[in-house]
């Protein structure tokens, strides 16, 4: 309680951007999330003041939390942020190896390794060291001599020394169970234990040490099992940088500070090995979208070739989009991704505007470097308007008003600056991209029942009426 309350007093010190601490003493046995986890512990939950920049207030108070804590003796800390994935830290390393001393020291150096990195913070293993135990080491030998087998010896000895369920006590609509085991002086110490006696089929009992040693030693905190293969899992937050700088910085000491025994092996998982599963979909997603707006517009100008000119325009606004992403800061994300698949059907609007009524002019009659300027000039208004409208309902996601901005924020910005750049580019390189491709052949501005000389004729006869 003492120490307890002393990390209570140093949260509360200086609470400049901290609004409410919320604390529980112990545990609670249904939101345990470690194995070393108990009465000893507690968990402090730190809610920050709102701020325009909330990820920068909480690293500022996470920042300041850490520094108080290296002050307090015997006080072993870990300060988590709330995630949007399974995973509770952004960066987890599995050191995978079957025997349990090697995996220890193993992850006990990394563990080190990784704490020197600038890109890491709050760097903890979930392999701690266990409680003391009495371990009883059987001589198998000697047990077949007096007819004895581990599991009856073992089931003997747990009942003496941890009890065992005799019968259950009835009392009213309750069933209390009674459980028999030795005194305590009769337990208390190792000698004891090896002066137990054990039934055999011999007509003498015998005594523990007569068939095994007792020694003490250190049980493990957990054992952990991911693919039938023992693992440590060593935690993180992210540092300095963004999430793929911490998983190369974290690749490359272990590989280069560390000679690693065959039978072990690590990799990171954690939100890196979540970010990877989600890309393969988002890309998948991507393509798909790209491939619908492609055969939509293939079946609307009932041409394969102007649908290509049109989608000249998803370039132009993915390179918008990285380019005021890098200016911001801003790192790519899922988030940003789907704003990119977003951008695959929006900026191809205004391309779709110009060119059909460029197409509307060529059969009119008019010139194709007529047709082309034409209709970017009549058709400027209009795609001004629409980007504008577009790009203004999305500012206040990105600048980032209400609660869980920060998770809004960078999908509105990637499909401002891609629909601000597509339409900047797309009035010029567009244009161009029409006029050179119907200078190669004019045949595909023409439906098959008619030809551009008919359709000049068609004009000319108009126009002298």
């Amino acid at each position: 309680q003492e120490v307890f309350g002393a990390i209570e007093r140093a949260i509360l010190e200086d609470r400049e951007g901290i609004d409410s601490v919320i604390v529980t003493y112990g545990y609670d046995a249904a939101n345990l999330q470690r194995s070393d986890e108990g009465e000893h512990s507690s968990r402090f939950k730190v809610l920050v003041t709102p701020a325009r920049d909330i990820k920068a207030r909480e690293i500022e108070v996470a920042t300041r939390l850490r520094e108080r804590f290296d002050d307090l003796p015997g006080v072993d800390a870990r300060i988590q942020r709330p995630v949007l994935f399974s995973s509770k830290t952004p960066i987890e390393v599995e050191i995978q190896g079957d025997d349990l001393d090697l995996l220890r020291e193993y992850t006990e150096r990394a563990t080190l390794a990784l704490r020197a990195l600038p890109e890491l913070s709050d760097v903890e293993p979930t392999l701690r060291p266990g409680a003391p135990e009495a371990q009883v080491i059987y001589d198998r030998e000697q047990m077949a001599r007096f007819g004895l087998n581990v599991n009856s010896v073992a089931t003997q000895i747990r009942a003496m020394v941890q009890g065992a369920e005799a019968t259950k006590f009835n009392l009213k609509d309750r069933r209390i169970p009674i459980v028999v085991r030795l005194q305590e002086e009769d337990r208390r110490n190792v000698e004891d234990i090896e002066n137990l006696l054990l039934s055999s089929s011999g007509p003498q009992p015998i005594n523990v040490r007569a068939i095994a040693s007792v020694e003490m030693g250190e049980g493990p905190s957990e054992i952990r099992r991911i693919d039938g293969r023992r693992v440590a899992v060593i935690a993180a937050n992210i540092g300095s940088g963004a999430l793929s700088d911490g998983v190369e910085a974290i690749t490359r000491t272990l590989n280069e500070d560390i000679q690693w025994p065959a039978s072990m092996r690590f990799q990171v998982t954690g939100q890196n090995r979540e970010w990877k599963r989600s890309e393969a979909s988002l890309l998948l997603a991507l393509g798909l979208s790209l491939f619908l707006v492609y055969v939509i517009m293939a079946a609307q100008f009932e041409s394969l070739v102007q649908p290509f000119i049109i989608m000249f325009t998803i370039p132009l606004a993915f390179f918008g989009a990285f380019l005021g992403l890098y200016w911001l800061s801003v790192p790519l994300s899922i988030v940003v991704f789907l704003g990119m698949i977003m951008l695959a059907g929006i900026v191809v609007n205004n391309a779709i505007v110009l060119v059909d009524y460029a197409n509307q002019l060529v059969r009119r009659g008019l010139e194709l470097e007529e047709a082309v300027v034409t209709a970017g000039s009549v058709r400027l208004r209009p795609i001004i308007m629409t980007t504008l409208t577009t790009m203004l309902g999305l500012a206040p996601m990105a600048f980032g008003m209400g609660e869980g901005s920060e998770i809004r924020a960078p999908m509105a910005l990637t499909v401002i600056f891609g629909i601000a750049a597509s339409t900047a580019l797309t009035l010029f390189i567009i244009p161009t991209i029409y006029y050179l491709v119907a200078r190669w052949n004019r045949a595909w501005f023409v439906s098959s029942s008619s030809t551009l000389d008919d359709i000049d004729d068609d004009y000319e006869a108009i126009s002298s009426h």
